[in-house]
């Protein structure tokens, strides 16, 4: 299935007996936030599942500040939702796509391919003057199987022992890709050889996703190559990972841990500055 969806496309569908729509907005500065934006409003039959709730797993030493959620626990939740092998679901969020991405890629990883994200996430919706309400609906449960793929998701030891010539990429903003500032994680700066790519660098200005021809130039440095990405938690890389199967790479992999796990070993190297 294709990784994007207009507002146009979900308003024709969202009626669909087989379609369910995720709504994923979340602020890391106010956890509560997305969860009280959708109960003001969301689009007619949407779902909420939040950031630390649903789409992560209790923190512990390592594994970062979102650890991927235990497989049964996620499964339980889908099914719950009423997703299952004949299910296409649809994520949507505030926040670039980050939020969305991460439910995208959590499905993908539990072998579910019908899933897409809304392109430009609920202010596209609004913007183009769709229908939204504040009524909570009652899903139809149904049963999720998971099919782990492996194959997606890197660890610190993956990424220390990654095949030469695999490029490693770091979502996150500028100053924090340096070491110039780092607002939530203990240590500042980037996995040696990392190469900086700003997921927002991905989108338009309103916040729709750049064009795959344009994503395809952003990459041509590397589009053979094996694709290693992280940002801060395993977050805003998914936006990263969205953009790129987008673009055609639909086998970059995932450094679920991310930062908050790289530095949550006192051994592993840090770098700074630009590479």
């Amino acid at each position: 299935m294709q990784a994007l969806v207009t507002p146009q496309w979900l308003r024709d569908h969202r009626n669909d007996e087989r379609i369910v729509i995720a709504d994923c907005r979340f602020a890391l500065s106010a956890s509560e936030q997305g969860a009280e934006e959708y109960a003001t409003d969301h689009i007619p039959g949407a779902l909420y599942f939040h950031l630390n709730r649903d789409l992560s797993g209790p923190k512990q030493e390592h594994g970062g500040r979102h650890p991927l959620p235990d497989p049964a626990a996620l499964a339980a939740l889908f099914s719950q939702a009423g997703i299952d092998e004949h299910t296409t679901v649809i994520a949507y969020d505030d926040q670039e796509m980050a939020m969305a991405g991460r439910l995208w890629w959590l499905l993908r990883y539990l072998g579910h391919d019908r899933v897409a994200v809304l392109d430009g996430g609920y202010a596209a919706w609004k913007k183009a003057g769709y229908e939204v309400t504040a009524e909570v609906p009652t899903p139809q449960a149904r049963t999720f199987v998971p099919q782990l793929r492996p194959d997606m998701l890197v660890s610190v030891e993956g990424v220390k022992n990654r095949k030469p010539g695999a490029v490693l990429l770091d979502s996150r903003a500028g100053e924090r890709y340096r070491g110039e500032q780092e607002p939530l994680d203990p240590k500042a700066g980037h996995i040696p050889g990392a190469r900086h790519f700003f997921y927002k660098d991905n989108l338009q200005a309103d916040m729709t996703m750049l064009p795959a021809e344009q994503l395809r130039n952003r990459i041509a440095g590397f589009a053979e190559q094996e694709i290693i990405v992280y940002c801060g938690s395993g977050v805003t890389a998914c936006s990263n990972l969205l953009a790129l199967h987008h673009a055609g790479r639909t086998d970059a992999k995932l450094y679920a841990g991310s930062w908050s796990d790289w530095v949550s070993y006192s051994d592993n190297p840090v770098a700074t500055g630009e590479e």
